[in-house]
């Protein structure tokens, strides 16, 4: 493995990633509030957050999903993570299954945090964040076995997806107590 070429990958792609998530990101701040009215109220706002989590969840189902089937399917497989490692069709499985559960919490307290600070055209960004987050997670599966700099498009666009929730939560926290 040539660890300066996958660095340059790696940076290379999450560069994208960035540039992805900025527009989108952006774009929904900019134009959702256009075409559709968030809600006002913080239990509505919250109910929002957790809907639009929904694809968080669902991409966990599925990632059980791909491990479990797969195990089914695999005589190597077919005792569970007790009997043995992984065989490598499982592993990359059982990889996304754990990065994708990791990925999700942060993701859906993102939300939840947005979500009870936010309002009018900053929840535009809960509709962003999971766009993104699909986005991330297919690409970051079909390119695991590729390596770390071919994964790093699908890990920084869902990463950057929640980054931006959070750092927009901090940011009108912030605004509230010290500037208005």
């Amino acid at each position: 493995m040539d660890l300066a070429g996958e660095q340059r990958q790696i940076r290379k792609r999450s560069g994208l990633a960035f540039l992805l998530c900025a527009a989108v990101s952006a774009g929904s701040v900019l134009l959702l509030p256009k075409v559709m009215s968030f809600p006002v109220a913080l239990a509505d706002r919250l109910a929002f957050a957790i809907q639009t989590s929904a694809v968080h969840f669902l991409l966990v189902l599925v990632a059980v999903r791909l491990v479990s089937s797969g195990r089914y399917l695999s005589q190597a497989d077919i005792g569970g993570a007790a009997k043995g490692p992984p065989s490598p069709a499982i592993a990359v499985k059982a990889a996304f299954l754990q990065n994708t559960l990791e990925q999700s919490f942060l993701g859906v307290g993102g939300h939840l945090l947005l979500g009870s600070v936010a309002e009018g055209r900053w929840l535009g960004l809960l509709i962003a964040s999971p766009v993104l987050f699909t986005i991330g997670r297919v690409s970051f599966y079909r390119r695991y076995s590729s390596g770390a700099g071919a994964r790093a498009f699908g890990m920084a666009t869902t990463a950057l997806a929640t980054l931006t929730c959070y750092l927009t939560a901090a940011a009108l926290i912030a605004f509230r107590l010290f500037g208005g």
